[in-house]
């Protein structure tokens, strides 16, 4: 049996982002058969956003060789101490809009958002103008991109809550939805 339970991590996630105002809507889980790495895929919005235009993804990938080491060290401390240290997974949370036919200005965007996600929560902005035909306009389909780290020793001892970073999930969410009517056209 693992140290970790990683399926309860993420039940109490998907808990957790209830608690700060998302709706969850789905949830995935794969192994890889030959390296038994693991990804847990969760799809979720803020309750206002029900039925679009955001999708938020949030991704947790679980690497066997971290997941081993980690219980391997465990394993070798006396029963009363205190975990190690310094073992992550990655968590991705990554927010897609439709194509915006009026896409915003990418740099006014990203310079906005990292004043939203500041340093606990660096963002990416990315975007990828489509032409459906040679003639008509560019439609921007726009991503954000937010990975923080996870730590083993505070999910072992049940103190990886992420209100923060889900605070400031919420936060991005917002400035999304408030602008989307703009960039949609509406």
């Amino acid at each position: 049996m693992a140290i970790i339970d990683v399926p309860g991590f993420v039940a109490d996630l998907k808990d957790h982002a209830v608690d700060h105002a998302f709706h969850v809507h789905d949830e995935r889980h794969f192994v890889e058969t030959y390296s038994l790495r693991q990804a847990w895929e969760v799809d979720l919005h803020p309750e206002e956003a029900c039925g679009g235009p955001l999708d938020l993804h949030l991704s947790l990938e679980v690497d066997p060789r971290v997941m081993l080491a980690f219980e391997d060290r465990m394993l070798e401390l006396p029963e009363t101490s205190e975990p190690i240290e310094g073992f992550h997974f990655p968590l991705v949370f990554t927010w897609v809009l439709p194509p915006l036919p009026q896409g915003p200005d990418l740099l006014v965007l990203a310079t906005d958002l990292a004043g939203l996600g500041g340093p606990d929560l660096p963002l990416e902005v990315s975007a990828i103008d489509s032409f459906a035909s040679v003639t008509d306009a560019a439609e921007r389909s726009l991503t954000i991109v937010a990975r923080v780290e996870v730590a083993l020793d505070r999910i072992y001892l049940g103190q990886e809550q992420l209100c923060e970073v889900l605070d400031t999930c919420h936060e991005v969410s917002t400035y999304l939805l408030d602008r989307a009517p703009r960039w949609l056209g509406d």
